[in-house]
């Protein structure tokens, strides 16, 4: 987190002198003072030079002429400011592309002590100054504006439609299915936009009103924010004037010029404060049978959310549009006219619908006080979002959230130095830090408090002297209730508590320790590290924790109220608390993953929880919990914080879990032990067990996906036959192959490849090595100047020919090719390429090594000169070893070559303890999971796997059929048991 940026933002408020009125400084009991801190996305984007506070906007009264044959406008505003301290200039936000043509400025309201003098007159300009860097215009004046004042600054300018990008006032163009060309106006200005279209003071605290006039050709539909209140036709031309909009950021104004279609829903929305909204949605004519539905969604979602703020809308209409070519990364939510891209607007599903339609509430009627409050207003938004559409269409959320969130979060906070590897997404992950604290105030307040408080903060700050916010508002809110209704012991509060969650990069693990005689519960809290370096620098965090209890004899997941607090002050390292139930029944914490942290349990605890899962009353504890519970199991012995046989034990219910919420993240889960035990002993034995595990499910679900089947199954299928695919299920394999014979004797290869992308692993893995080889020439023959087919198509066939094989013949063919024999169809960066997919399976990096070995001087002198391809190719070769035979190996190799590493010494000395770390991970778990598999495979399992050491691939595919008999005859047995 950018401390030092934040703390500048901090300072830059706290120098707003007091006598801006409060809608905008709001610093009335100490509003300013935040404690809770998003890392801001915008922060690359934002200006670095803000206006200074002596004049603040009152109104604005922008006219534009889009010029669209010449790419040009001409416009006209005049802006009605207040002088809130003395000065002799005027600052505006104008972009370097306006061109001013004239300027005036007269007086509209004198202080009592200049009305004694005479009527308002106009202002003497002294000069004008263009600040490029700083997107400034300023107006010198020859005499004194003083405090109280008023002045109409007018100003002519023109300015260029852009015409490359989706930004400012811009100019776009779609065809029709008939070849006719249909041009349209638009407008994009979030961020610093605005300044793009007119001159202003562009920062979201300076809300004015808006009065839009806009002359534009016949034939095409201007719509903006409000609605029209006059429209006057000529000559090929209209004018047209639109309502006062009321007070809005400059950012907030928008206007699209088109001839756009519109459809309106069959229901109204509900009335609501005495006020009606009427809904429009519009698209080019030939994509508006793609929205027959949107409408009817819109109003449902809208009466949802009117509702749930028990507000309005607060405008008259609302028009959401669905924009050809529309490049914004997001939606463009204006207060009352929203741009959606075409595939997002008319998709079935609702969350993404209802998270830009929450913005009308929470973004656009409030609006977040600087661009750094921004993110906290995303988080609530999304928060509230995945509420409205487990309410509203809640197939849609089962299974995705929010562990398809949370669990990313637990693995890189769970790094020794999280980000590093990939520092873009550390502005995402805080949004979703905040909307899982947002959920976790949700369960541990109640839903009813959580919006009551919700409806008081938008209620409150909706006032027309604020109708802005800082991050730290809505938490005060939540802790006014939480204060009201004793929901937090003595000392604690939300604002502190959110702080600790948010704006740290760690989660705790807590550990629960049952004392069975004494009849206690021995809570401690400590930072969750789950890949653990051989010195990791971890700051002794703490957290403020709730803890939300469940007992077996008396389960009741609607009871979500913490039964205690774990806080991180004024309390002992280890705290007690009385056992909730008897020793002969489990205790679950943190059920449903209401907080942010995962959970360990003494071994007797755990053991229970494991008999209970493989009984017939599993589904009294929730999908969710379920899922939660294996997946803390697994991540805590991969942590070295538990014993895997604990962890496998847990997995053993899976045979009859039918829920896609529990499954969803055991694939992960397997990728991450695969590939720690892939090429060791025990990894065919592993492969066996979870191939038992996914087979019954798998069966259940079929082969062939259902016309009008949830899109749970269709995930779930997929995610299951990819696994079986790259375990040689031979049904797969054999599909793979037909499918590749399309190809294989095309008579014109190289045109196109109709083989979906698919197919290709399991091929390049299991097939013959004919198959392969005519993947590797269609490589090497790929067109490079055809149209018709783009390069990501060679670098999806490079990575699957390099990624899949686990035939050494195939790797070193590859390695030939392209490394020795200098082929020249494959650059530096596809040979990076090769390198790093070597390194995901154990035959891969092991023929890489060898192949190093083998070929060193060769190697060397072929990247003599090419520091970074030598790098990887010695960091690849060395790095992805994990048993001390392996260490051995890669050390003696470095003492062979002592000096001749140069700029890769310090990369193999870093492998050497990469592999260290990775043997002593082995050494502790790998003879667990052995004798834990030993166990519990079938004799017939491990015979057949004994039998394969060492395989061809026809051999391999051949014992492969022998496991998938097994394990069919298995599940066979089960469902006969099962009738009978």
């Amino acid at each position: 987190m950018s401390w030092t940026t934040l703390l500048a933002g901090l300072v830059l408020l706290s120098t707003i002198p007091s006598g801006i009125p409060s809608a905008i400084s709001n610093t009335e009991q100490g509003r300013w003072k935040r404690s809770i801190d998003l890392n801001d996305v915008y922060y690359s984007k934002m200006r670095q030079y803000r206006l200074p506070s002596d004049i603040t906007p009152v109104s604005y009264h922008v006219e534009i002429a889009p010029l669209i044959e010449k790419d040009r406008f001409n416009g006209r505003v005049k802006i009605n400011l207040t002088c809130i301290d003395m000065t002799d200039h005027i600052i505006l936000n104008v972009h370097q592309d306006l061109q001013i043509s004239t300027v005036n400025i007269r007086m509209v309201h004198l202080t009592p002590e200049e009305a004694k003098n005479g009527p308002p007159m106009d202002v003497n300009i002294a000069r004008t100054e263009r600040q490029y860097t700083k997107s400034w215009f300023i107006i010198h004046l020859q005499q004194m504006l003083s405090n109280g004042s008023a002045c109409e600054v007018d100003i002519a300018y023109s300015g260029n439609l852009t015409t490359n990008e989706t930004t400012g006032l811009y100019k776009s163009a779609y065809m029709d299915s008939e070849g006719r060309k249909h041009t349209f106006i638009a407008t994009y200005l979030h961020l610093d936009n605005a300044e793009k279209m007119f001159p202003c003071m562009n920062e979201p605290p300076y809300k004015a009103t808006f009065k839009l006039t806009v002359i534009y050709p016949k034939g095409l539909k201007a719509l903006t924010n409000m609605p029209s209140i006059e429209r006057i036709e000529s000559s090929g031309t209209i004018r047209e004037e639109f309502e006062e909009t009321p007070r809005i950021s400059t950012n907030q104004l928008a206007l699209v010029i088109s001839d756009l279609h519109s459809i309106g829903p069959e229901q109204e929305v509900d009335g609501i404060n005495r006020k009606s909204l009427q809904v429009t949605v519009w698209s080019r004519e030939e994509f508006m049978e793609s929205l027959i539905t949107v409408p009817s969604k819109i109003v449902k979602i809208i009466n949802y959310l009117q509702t749930y703020f028990n507000s309005s809308l607060g405008l008259p209409k609302l028009d959401v549009m669905a924009i050809p070519m529309y490049r914004a990364t997001k939606a463009s939510d204006n207060w009352g006219l929203m741009f959606f891209k075409e595939s997002e607007l008319s998709s079935s599903l609702y969350w993404t619908t209802t998270y830009e339609l929450l913005y009308q509430w929470i973004g656009q009627s409030i609006t977040p006080y600087r661009r750094n409050d921004a993110p906290v207003n995303k988080a609530l938004n999304s928060f509230l979002a995945s509420m409205a559409t487990l309410d509203l269409n809640p197939d849609e959320m089962e299974g995705k959230w929010p562990m398809t969130m949370l669990y990313p979060l637990y693995y890189e906070f769970a790094q020794p130095a999280p980000f590093s590897r990939v520092a873009g997404i550390r502005h995402e992950a805080t949004w979703t830090k905040a909307e899982l604290v947002f959920r976790m105030f949700n369960y541990t307040l109640g839903r009813e408090q959580f919006q009551r408080s919700v409806r008081h903060f938008f209620h409150e700050q909706s006032k027309e002297n604020r109708r802005t916010f800082f991050a730290n508002d809505i938490f005060t809110y939540l802790n006014d209730v939480a204060t009201d209704t004793n929901n937090l012991p003595p000392g604690l509060t939300i604002n502190g508590i959110a702080a600790s969650w948010i704006n740290r990069d760690r989660v705790p693990l807590v550990t629960v320790i049952r004392d069975y005689e004494s009849g206690k519960i021995y809570l401690s809290q400590k930072v969750y590290l789950r890949d653990l370096s051989s010195d990791p620098i971890v700051k002794p965090y703490q957290w403020d924790i709730p803890i939300v209890m469940q007992a077996q004899d008396k389960l009741n997941f609607s009871n979500s109220t913490p039964a205690v607090w774990l806080m991180k002050r004024n309390m002992p390292r280890n705290f007690s608390i009385p056992d909730i139930t008897d020793e002969s029944h489990f205790i679950i914490v943190n059920p449903e993953e209401i907080g942010m942290f995962p959970v360990n349990y003494d071994p007797c605890n755990w053991k229970m929880l494991s008999q209970f899962l493989q009984g017939p009353d599993r589904e009294k504890i929730p999908p969710l919990t379920r899922a939660k519970l294996l997946h803390d199991a697994w991540n805590l012995a991969y942590a070295g914080e538990l014993c895997f046989g604990v962890a496998m034990n847990m997995t053993l219910f899976l045979k009859q879990e039918k829920s896609h919420v529990v499954w969803e993240p055991v694939f992960t889960m397997i990728h991450h032990i695969s590939r720690r035990i892939e090429g060791l002993d025990v990894y065919p034995k592993f492969e066996a067990y979870i191939r038992s595990l996914v087979m019954p499910l798998y069966l259940e679900l079929g082969e062939t996906p259902h016309p009008y089947e949830p899109s749970w199954k269709t995930h779930m299928r997929g995610l299951m036959k990819n696994f079986l695919c790259r375990c040689g299920y031979e049904p797969c394999v054999k599909e793979a192959r037909d499918q590749f014979k399309k190809w294989l004797t095309d008579e014109e290869p190289d045109k196109g490849n109709p083989v979906a992308n698919k197919f290709l692993c399991p091929v390049f893995k299991w097939g013959t090595d004919k198959e392969w080889e005519f993947g590797l020439q269609r490589v090497i023959n790929f067109p490079k100047t055809s149209l018709a087919r783009k390069q990501n198509e060679r670098t999806f066939l490079l990575k699957t020919l390099a990624g899949c094989p686990k035939d050494a013949n195939r790797i070193e063919r590859l390695l030939q090719v392209s490394v020795l024999d200098q082929n020249e169809n494959f650059t530096d960066a596809d040979i990076h390429l090769i390198l790093s997919m070597l390194t995901g399976s154990a035959p891969g990096y092991k023929t890489l090594f060898n192949f190093l070995l083998e070929h060193w001087s060769t190697v060397k002198e072929r990247f003599s000169n090419k520091t970074y391809s030598w790098d990887a190719i010695v960091s690849f070769a060395t790095s992805s070893f994990n048993t001390q035979e392996g260490y051995a190996m890669v050390n003696q190799f470095y003492l062979d070559h002592i000096n001749d590493f140069e700029s890769a010494a310090a990369l193999i000395k870093k492998s050497l303890e990469i592999i260290k770390e990775e043997t002593r991970w082995n050494e502790a778990n790998v003879p667990v999971i052995d004798g834990w598999l030993k166990e519990n495979l079938s004799k017939e399992d491990l015979d057949a796997i004994t039998s394969t050491s060492a395989p061809s691939t026809a051999t391999v595919t051949t014992n492969t059929e022998v496991t998938w008999l097994t394990i069919l005859r298995d599940v066979n047995d089960s469902k006969r048991e099962q009738i009978a």
